[in-house]
């Protein structure tokens, strides 16, 4: 196809949108024939995301026909990610490294030599967070194996935290050198020390290694583990972050964070506070070791990225974001004047109150991402995920009304999980997407992992263990046998086509069971639930709760009227007015400017028992006041308690 402008800046020209767009302009492949592109959602999109849509299929037909003729690995996300799936013995990498490299190969190997020519290293380090990522690595490193024996391979990351914990196979060190386990910072500060020989090798910090064809696990135990504030900032020094491209796989607005554009990753905490939920890795270093960065080191960290990449974007890469380590960062943003937009992932706590949601939308939030798992409450309990349905609802309710996106993760096979169970969940999903409560979802299949309380002890969670056996490379994901509940697989597919109609907002009054091929039964759950939890919710929350004032609008002005007092309170979109004696007047005015984000730690925002106290008035009058449709008035301007 002979393209009108120069190849390497057709994809920055906002004004070939309108070429792109055109019906038949690129070639259409099978992508193009399974899209419903007439849908409403698509033909609401602008002139540039219909492009950027159409844009993304032609890839995705271009990787799908690399696939199929050019390299059976190659995907755009997910590299040869069937050969790392459950990769109990490590003779499958041993397999497929000895196939010679395909052409995707190497493009990718011609790539790495050309870095390091440039830089000529000693050690190379390769992350492998997800399993798409293993084949890869492995080829990089038998690469730098046969014509560089004299550089140091270690190999990290996710896969291997998780994966890997139980290494015993020695020939995987024919490949890399050294496979550290958890956080990174500390087994290779000790590696660079060995490498110079000031440590010795027996003194590494969690690390594997091959002593007389035997794996050898080392672990300094007397070392300290890196804090969060003394941990550096990461850094995007090097990447050319303005020619990577940006695809439009999914019209639903959550699912392009995930694709579209850039973000700066930060780490508002490390671990996850909670850490007792069944199914999760909780006893697990990246679960287990919990603990908050300095707000004041995090944005030290914002800035620096900014002034760095130029962008503005920031995605929290956190299990579970705190709800106190949240406010902390809102309030900071707000206080310095730091324009950012960002999104992370949080669990849905009581916590997150109506007033706390729209601090964050303030700050920034445009969007959050948190497990929901079972729309069920003796699931959730089973799961010891800490949370209700109902809980859950009204959390995202917050959220809503704050402008803020959600997108909520989902499983079903849980153990003992029933079809009822399953019918009941999708039909209480329906109606938060109905509803407008969450905007996104994702269902996967329940899996027993190894490092998971069920997984150490599935007998007492009603599983039997079918496999795989352990051979020495990778463990981590079970077969198993449920043997007190039952969801067939079939149910999946039902949830998956549920899901990609309710992302683009189409069957949302239609009976759940319509989505299945199989007889399910009627959902238990009333047509109503959501209508009538939100009906009856307390928005203005607790009011002897430990709160402080947070004003978000600008200042006020005061006018007077006869024996009274106007006072305006400019907004972000519109003004309010509020007519009050002249002390109340005066005692709000000074209320608003004490709760105004300012920089000066010496002065922190005024609590509600103490603005109680000030009150021109009793303690009953105080209350009374709080009442009234003026305060309402003053709240909804952008008064919060937080």
């Amino acid at each position: 196809m002979n393209c009108p402008v120069k190849p390497g800046r057709c994809w920055r020209s906002s004004r070939l949108a309108l070429l792109l767009a055109r019906p038949g302009f690129l070639p259409q492949g099978p992508r193009f024939a399974g899209q419903r592109e007439r849908t409403t959602s698509f033909r609401a999109l602008s002139e540039q995301d219909r492009a950027k849509r159409l844009a993304t299929l032609y890839l995705e037909d271009l990787a799908d026909l690399t696939q199929a003729t050019v390299s059976p690995h190659f995907a755009l996300s997910r590299y040869a990610e069937h050969i790392a799936r459950s990769a109990s013995s490590f003779e499958t990498i041993i397999d497929a490294l000895a196939a010679p490299p395909t052409l995707t190969d190497q493009f990718m190997l011609e790539s790495m030599w050309e870095h390091v020519g440039r830089v000529n290293p000693t050690l190379v380090c390769l992350t492998v967070p997800f399993p798409g990522n293993l084949y890869g690595a492995f080829r990089i490193a038998h690469s730098i194996r046969s014509r560089r024996p004299d550089i140091a391979i270690a190999l990290g990351g996710g896969y291997a935290n998780t994966e890997l914990r139980r290494l015993s196979d020695p020939r995987v060190f024919d490949y890399v050198d050294y496979i550290t386990l958890d956080d990174g910072e500390h087994p290779l500060f000790s590696l660079i020390e060995h490498l110079a020989g000031t440590r010795p090798r027996t003194g590494l910090c969690r690390t594997f290694y091959r002593d007389k064809d035997q794996v050898v696990f080392a672990n300094a135990s007397s070392d300290r583990e890196f804090s969060m504030e003394e941990i550096g900032c990461p850094t995007y020094s090097g990447l050319t972050l303005d020619r990577y491209l940006t695809i439009l796989d999914s019209t639903n607005p959550m699912h392009r964070l995930w694709s579209e554009g850039h973000w700066n990753k930060l780490t508002v905490a490390h671990g996850c506070y909670w850490k007792q939920c069944t199914f999760c890795d909780v006893g697990l270093n990246y679960i287990s070791r919990y603990e908050m960065t300095p707000t004041d080191r995090l944005i030290q960290q914002i800035e620096q990225l900014i002034a760095e990449t130029g962008c503005r974007g920031f995605h929290f890469v956190d299990e579970a974001a705190p709800p106190a380590a949240l406010k902390s960062l809102a309030l900071a943003l707000l206080e310095r004047g730091i324009t950012i937009s960002w999104w992370g992932n949080i669990r849905f706590e009581e916590a997150f109150s109506p007033d706390l949601c729209r601090l964050l939308a303030a700050s920034g939030c445009i969007a959050v991402t948190a497990g929901l798992e079972a729309a069920s409450d003796r699931l959730l309990e089973k799961m010891k995920k800490g949370i209700t349905v109902n809980q859950t609802a009204l959390v995202a309710a917050a959220f809503k009304d704050a402008g803020i996106l959600i997108h909520a993760y989902l499983m079903y096979g849980f153990p003992s999980e029933t079809v009822q169970e399953t019918v009941d969940s999708l039909e209480r999903v329906r109606q938060l997407f109905a509803t407008d409560l969450i905007q996104s979802a994702f269902w996967h299949r329940f899996t027993a992992t190894a490092h998971s309380p069920i997984g150490l002890k599935p007998a007492a969670h009603g599983l039997r263990i079918l496999g795989p056996v352990f051979q020495g490379f990778a463990e981590n994901d079970f077969q198993h046998e449920d043997q007190r509940g039952k969801t067939p697989e079939w149910l999946g597919e039902g949830l998956r086509r549920s899901m990609l109609n309710y992302l683009e907002r189409r069957g949302l009054t239609l009976d759940v069971r319509q989505w299945f091929n199989h007889s399910v039964p009627r959902p238990r759950v009333s047509s109503t639930w959501v209508r009538r939890l939100l009906k009856g919710r307390i928005v203005e929350g607790n009011p002897q709760a430990e709160r402080r004032f947070v004003w978000l609008g600008g200042q006020p002005v005061c006018e007077p009227v006869g024996r009274r007092t106007r006072l305006i309170l400019p907004g972000h979109t519109s003004d309010q007015a509020v007519t009050v004696s002249n002390r109340q007047s005066q005692w709000l005015d000074n209320l608003i400017r004490q709760s105004t984000p300012h920089n000066n730690p010496s002065r922190p925002y005024p609590l509600i028992r103490e603005a109680k106290t000030t009150f021109p008035g009793t303690v009953k009058e105080f209350e009374m006041f709080l009442g009234t449709k003026s305060w309402k008035k003053v709240r909804s301007a952008g008064l919060l308690l937080v």
